[in-house]
C-alpha cells in the first residue's frame, strides 16, 4: 500500500521535530498531535483556545492531504489539566456534528507548557 508523508502546510508552522504533519495510507490520514504554534511559535491561552488553534492546524492539514473535516473519525485529545475538558467539550460539539470517536487523557506535560495536544485520524469513502 502505497504511504505519503505531509510534510509541508501552508499556514502550518514546521515541526522542530523531525515529524510529518500526517501519513496518508490508502483511504485514511493520520495526522500528528498539534499544539496552539503559531508562525512565531507556541502562544498559551485557555484550553478553548489552544485546542482552537490546534484543531485549525488539524483541519489545515487534512486538507492539504486531501481529506475533509467531516472525515475526521477519531479525535485523540491530550491535556495538562483535565479539569479544563468542559470548555474543550463546547468547542468539540461546535466543531463536529459527526461525532467522532475520541480519546481524553491528563499527561504530566505538554511540549512548551502547552493546555491541549490534538491528534486526528481521517477516512474517506
Amino acid at each position: 500500500m502505497t504511504r505519503r508523508f505531509i510534510v509541508s502546510v501552508p499556514g502550518v508552522p514546521a515541526s522542530p521535530s523531525p515529524i510529518s504533519n500526517a501519513v496518508v495510507v490508502g483511504n485514511t490520514c493520520h495526522i500528528s498531535g498539534q499544539l496552539a504554534v503559531y508562525e512565531d511559535g507556541y502562544r498559551a491561552g485557555t484550553a478553548r483556545e489552544e485546542a482552537e488553534r490546534a484543531f485549525e492546524l488539524v483541519f489545515l492539514i487534512a486538507l492539504e492531504a486531501s481529506f475533509s473535516k467531516e472525515g475526521i473519525v477519531y479525535v485523540d485529545l491530550a491535556f495538562s489539566d483535565l479539569d479544563e475538558l468542559p470548555e474543550v467539550n463546547q468547542l468539540y460539539e461546535e466543531l463536529f456534528s459527526n461525532r467522532p470517536a475520541r480519546t481524553i487523557y491528563e499527561v504530566a506535560k505538554l511540549p512548551f507548557g502547552a493546555k491541549v495536544k490534538v491528534q486526528a485520524i481521517a477516512m474517506k469513502d
